[in-house]
């Protein structure tokens, strides 16, 4: 790992340390627990693992094989970030926002700030027993993390289990599956889209379009890695997806300030459009937005049968 990467190891081992022990110190005083520590037997704390996986294309690591891309000024505005996998060992401690919104602001503070980050930070939390699961359901997201990840912090030295890929048949009802259940389910909610578009319904419209571009990123997650992150964040959705395959970077412009600020008010969409009565959204910025996830669904499709096609040559070899 380079020199900034030590720098991130070591904020993040810190960041964590503190949110592990605040959240289980909170949890055990809202409830009467006892406090013990990393000591064995601790209700929360016994385990707390940071893992940094390392950005993905075409299967194969950008940061690992030397592809790690950092162009957030050139005309592609493109730039890889690191992908943390927090595991817990409570699933209370799972809770994003009451919990982990102090780190994520510190993460985005230090990256647009503070400047103390360079590369943007992402991060999931998952329990230890549903890391086990994905392993043992031969979930690629885990197992790529579980073989390839970078250990950050650990409260103690326990491994995670070895993987159990799925056979190849198991891989393909299941990606066919998903494929099946995702990418019609985004079709109809952009139908929705066009029709409260043309009522003059800008801000439902808005919202039907940020589900429409939500599950069309949760279709192509499902299908190509067999797990998709439980939030509503287009931009984390975004980037888990375009880990996958490199044309879905394309779809969405990011040259410019323009370009940027109207994917934000489509991120914002999911409840700003339903719940701030100052929520404002022009028709031509929908009909842009539309264009590009009539795009990403065109992309999502393309890849998604790829990817089963791929699978259906390894079932029957």
């Amino acid at each position: 790992m380079n020199g900034h990467g030590q720098a991130l190891r070591a904020t993040l081992a810190i960041q964590l340390d503190f949110e592990l022990h605040g959240a289980a110190s909170e949890l055990c005083h809202r409830h009467a627990w006892p406090d013990r520590g990393n000591h064995a037997g601790n209700h929360l704390c016994v385990y707390g693992k940071l893992l940094c996986r390392r950005p993905r294309g075409h299967n194969t690591g950008r940061y690992a094989r030397g592809g790690w891309v950092d162009e957030p000024h050139t005309a592609k505005g493109y730039q890889s970030d690191f992908d943390l996998l927090v595991i817990v060992n409570h699933q209370k401690l799972t809770d994003r926002v009451e919990f982990w919104a102090t780190a994520e602001d510190r993460l985005n503070r230090e990256l647009a700030i503070t400047k103390a980050l360079r590369t943007p930070v992402n991060f999931i939390v998952h329990t230890l027993q549903e890391v086990n699961a994905g392993l043992s359901e031969g979930r690629y997201f885990f197992i790529d993390i579980a073989r390839d990840g970078i250990a950050l912090y650990q409260s103690d030295a326990t491994d995670l289990p070895e993987p159990q890929p799925k056979t190849p048949n198991q891989a393909l009802a299941m990606a066919r599956e998903y494929f099946d259940e995702w990418l019609p389910s985004a079709a109809e909610f952009f139908d929705n889209f066009e029709f409260n578009l043309r009522q003059g319904r800008r801000s439902n419209a808005a919202f039907q379009l940020h589900q429409a571009t939500e599950r069309y990123l949760h279709c192509v997650l499902l299908v190509c890695s067999f797990y998709t992150p439980h939030v509503h964040n287009l931009g984390f959705l975004r980037t888990q997806a375009e880990r996958i395959d490199p044309r879905l970077i394309e779809v969405w412009p990011r040259e410019t300030k323009a370009d940027r600020s109207r994917f934000e008010k489509l991120k914002e969409a999911y409840v700003k459009a339903r719940y701030s009565r100052h929520y404002r959204i022009t028709e031509n910025e929908l009909v842009w937005l539309a264009r590009r996830v009539e795009t990403l669904g065109h992309v999502v499709q393309v890849v998604c049968e790829e990817h089963i096609a791929a699978l259906e040559r390894s079932a029957a070899a």
